[in-house]
C-alpha cells in the first residue's frame, strides 16, 4: 500500500491532480479545497494517500496533511458515504469545520456538499460524533509521552469547561465553539480567563 507520494504537479483536473514521481504520473483524487490551494503546475507537493479498490477500478485518493486523510477515512466509515461523497464534504468543509459541524449537529453546513442531503448529513453526525473531539476542532497536537498527554488533557478540559459555561448562559454550542476558536492560544489559557475573552467575542 502506498503511504504517501512526493512529486510535482503536472496536471490539475476538476477532481484530481497528476503527480509525477520518478517519471511516473499518478492520478490522485483530492478535494476541491485542496485543488483550489495549488499555486500551479510544477509545484512540489506531498500527498498522504488512500487506495480504494473495487472489482473494476483502483483509485488513489490523497491529501496534503494526515488530518485531512484521517477525516476522509472517517467519512468513508459512515454508512452510505463513498469516496466521492467524502471528497464532496471535504471540498466545502475543512477538517476543523467538519468537526465543529458534527459536534454542533449542524446539518446545514454539511448539506452544502454536493450530493449530501439532510439524511446523509444526519448519518455523518450520528456516526462521527463519538469519533471527533474538541482537540480535533482546535487542531491540538498529540504527543507520545505521558507528561504531554497530561497537559493536552488539561488544555482540553479548560476549553470544554468554557464551552459548557457559555452553553449554561444560553449560547448555542456551535456559537460557543466558534467564539473560543477565535481566541489566539486558547488552549494555553485557564478556563476563567478563556471564558472572559470568549464572552467578549459573543457580544
Amino acid at each position: 500500500m502506498i503511504g504517501y507520494i512526493k512529486g510535482t504537479i503536472e496536471g490539475i483536473l476538476s477532481d484530481s491532480v497528476l503527480l509525477e514521481n520518478n517519471g511516473i504520473g499518478y492520478r490522485v483524487f483530492t478535494s476541491g479545497m485542496v485543488i483550489s490551494q495549488i499555486s500551479g503546475l510544477h509545484e512540489l507537493m506531498t500527498f498522504f494517500t488512500y487506495m480504494h479498490v473495487r472489482e473494476d477500478e483502483i483509485s488513489l485518493f490523497g491529501f496534503p496533511t494526515r488530518e485531512e486523510l484521517n477525516a476522509f477515512q472517517l467519512l468513508l466509515g459512515v454508512n452510505g458515504i463513498g469516496p466521492k461523497a467524502a471528497l464532496s464534504i471535504l471540498s466545502v468543509l475543512s477538517v476543523n469545520d467538519l468537526t465543529l459541524a458534527v459536534m454542533a449537529e449542524d446539518t446545514k453546513s454539511i448539506t452544502k456538499a454536493n450530493g449530501i442531503g439532510v439524511k446523509g448529513a444526519n448519518r455523518v453526525i450520528m456516526e462521527l460524533k463519538d469519533k471527533l473531539t474538541l482537540d480535533d476542532a482546535f487542531g491540538a497536537e498529540k504527543t507520545e509521552n505521558a507528561v504531554s498527554r497530561g497537559t493536552a488533557v488539561a488544555k482540553s478540559d479548560s476549553i470544554q469547561d468554557t464551552i459548557l459555561a457559555l452553553a449554561s448562559l444560553g449560547y448555542s454550542e456551535s456559537d460557543a465553539i466558534k467564539a473560543v476558536r477565535q481566541i489566539p492560544d486558547a488552549d494555553q489559557m485557564e478556563a476563567d480567563v478563556l471564558l472572559k475573552q470568549a464572552l467578549r467575542k459573543m457580544i
